[in-house]
C-alpha cells in the first residue's frame, strides 16, 4: 500500500504559503503602524518646535520670522494641537499670547470648516482649572461658547470667587441679571448682596450699591472698593513755570505731621482732611482756592499685619508721584487728560507694620473751564481688584 503523498501534500504546501502571506500581511501592517507612530513623533516634536518659535516672539520683532513660519504649519495642524496653544499660552509674553490666539483660531475655523469637531470636554477642564493663566482659560472658554453656548449655564456658577477677574466678572453679571429679574423682595436683596460680596470691578460694585440701597441696605461701598478717605494734606508749594514737578519739596525728605513749612503764599502746615465723596474723591479746589500752578502733598499711614503685595490704584487728572515708605514708585506728569477709577495701577510692597504712603498732585496754570480738575482718588486692592483693608479694620 503506498502512502497518500498528495492527499497530505497539497494542503501542507497550501497551509505554508498561506502562513508566509499572512506574515507578510503581519509584517508590513507592523511596519505601516511602525512607520506611523514614528510619523506622529516626528509630528508631535515638529508641532512643539513650533510651538516654542511662537513663544520666542519679543519686541521690535524678534522672532517674527520664525514666527510666521510656525503659525503657518501650525494652522494646517488637527484638533490635537489646541491644548499645547492653550498650555503654552500659559507662559507666554502679551506679543507671544497674540500670536497662539490667532493661531489656536486658524486652527480651531479649520476644523469646524471642514466639520469636524473641537475637543469639548478637553476645553471645557482646561478653562476651569484654576492653575492655568487667565489669558489661556478666557481662549479656552471663548472658543467653548461658540461650539455650545449652552455649557455657560453650567459653568458660571461656578466662577463667583474665580482668581481670573474675567471669569468672576460674567459670574457677577448673571447674578445682578437675577437680582434684576426676581420679583420677591427678600430674595432679592439675597441676591445683591451675593453680587456686591463678590464683586470686583467698581462699576459691577456701583450697581449692587444702588439696588442695595434702594432696597433699605447701608452697604459699604468704601470699604469693598479699599477706597482710602482720610489724608493728611499740606500746601501748597510752588508749580509756576512747571518747576514743582521736579523740585524737592520737605515731604518728600521726610514727613513730620507737626511741622510748618514755607509754602508758595506764605506759611503751611499738615491739615486732616476726608472725602464725602461716594467714591472718595478729594477736591482739593475747595481748600486750596481753586491755586494754579501749585504742588500740594497727601500722606496717610497704611497698617498691614503682613508683608504683602498689593496694587495701589491711582486716579487724577494732574502730575503726579507716589511714595510708599521713602521709595518713589511712579511719576506721571500730563494734564487734564481725564479721570477714572483705577487709572493707574502701581504694584507696591507693604511691610508687617506701619507703611507710610505719600502722593504729590501738581496742578499746572492752564485756566480753561476743562483744565480747573485738581483732585485724586486712591484704593489699595490686590490684583484681582479685591480690597486690601488696613489691619484695624479687618
Amino acid at each position: 500500500m503506498k502512502f497518500p503523498y498528495r492527499q497530505f501534500a497539497i494542503p501542507i504546501i497550501v497551509t505554508i504559503i498561506v502562513t508566509i502571506i499572512l506574515f507578510d500581511i503581519l509584517s508590513d501592517a507592523n511596519g505601516q503602524q511602525q512607520q506611523q507612530q514614528q510619523l506622529q513623533q516626528h509630528l508631535q516634536q515638529q508641532r512643539d518646535t513650533w510651538i516654542e518659535a511662537l513663544l520666542s516672539v519679543e519686541r521690535e520683532g524678534e522672532g517674527h520670522e520664525s514666527a510666521v513660519t510656525a503659525a503657518k504649519h501650525l494652522r494646517l495642524a488637527s484638533s490635537d494641537t489646541l491644548l499645547p496653544l492653550l498650555h503654552a499660552m500659559n507662559r507666554a509674553n502679551p506679543l507671544a499670547a497674540n500670536w497662539i490666539r490667532g493661531t489656536f483660531a486658524a486652527v480651531a475655523d479649520r476644523q469646524l470648516g471642514r466639520g469636524a469637531a473641537l475637543p469639548v470636554a478637553d476645553l471645557k477642564r482646561f478653562a476651569t482649572d484654576r492653575s492655568h493663566a487667565p489669558q489661556s482659560r478666557e481662549l479656552a472658554y471663548e472658543w467653548l461658547m461658540r461650539v455650545d453656548p449652552a455649557v455657560k449655564d453650567e459653568l458660571i456658577g461656578k466662577m463667583l470667587d474665580d482668581p481670573a477677574t474675567a471669569f468672576r466678572r460674567l459670574a457677577v453679571a448673571e447674578l445682578l441679571l437675577t437680582a434684576a429679574n426676581t420679583n420677591d423682595a427678600t430674595d432679592q436683596k439675597e441676591i445683591y448682596r451675593r453680587a456686591f460680596a463678590a464683586a470686583r470691578d467698581p462699576d459691577q460694585l456701583d450697581d449692587a450699591f444702588d439696588k442695595l440701597k434702594e432696597l433699605g441696605e447701608e452697604p459699604d461701598l468704601l470699604r469693598q472698593l479699599g477706597l482710602i478717605n482720610s489724608w493728611w494734606l499740606l500746601g501748597p508749594f510752588d508749580h509756576r513755570d512747571g518747576i514743582g514737578f521736579d523740585a524737592v519739596y520737605p515731604p518728600e525728605q521726610g514727613v513730620a505731621l507737626d511741622a510748618e513749612y514755607t509754602g508758595k503764599n506764605g506759611k503751611i502746615r499738615w491739615q486732616e482732611q476726608q472725602s464725602v465723596h461716594r467714591h472718595a474723591t478729594l477736591d482739593l479746589n475747595p481748600l486750596f482756592a481753586n491755586e494754579k500752578g501749585a504742588v500740594m502733598y497727601a500722606f496717610c499711614q497704611f497698617a498691614s499685619d503682613e508683608d504683602q503685595q498689593v496694587e495701589i490704584r491711582v486716579g487724577t487728572p494732574n502730575g503726579w508721584k507716589l511714595w510708599v515708605n521713602g521709595e518713589l514708585l511712579y511719576a506721571h506728569e500730563e494734564y487734564h487728560m481725564g479721570m477714572r477709577m483705577d487709572q493707574y495701577p502701581i504694584p507696591a510692597q507693604l511691610k508687617a507694620g506701619m507703611n507710610q504712603i505719600l502722593l504729590k498732585i501738581c496742578q499746572n496754570e492752564q485756566t480753561e473751564d476743562w483744565a480747573l480738575r485738581w483732585e485724586f482718588q486712591v484704593r489699595v486692592c490686590d490684583t484681582a481688584g479685591a480690597a486690601v483693608l488696613p489691619a484695624a479694620n479687618r
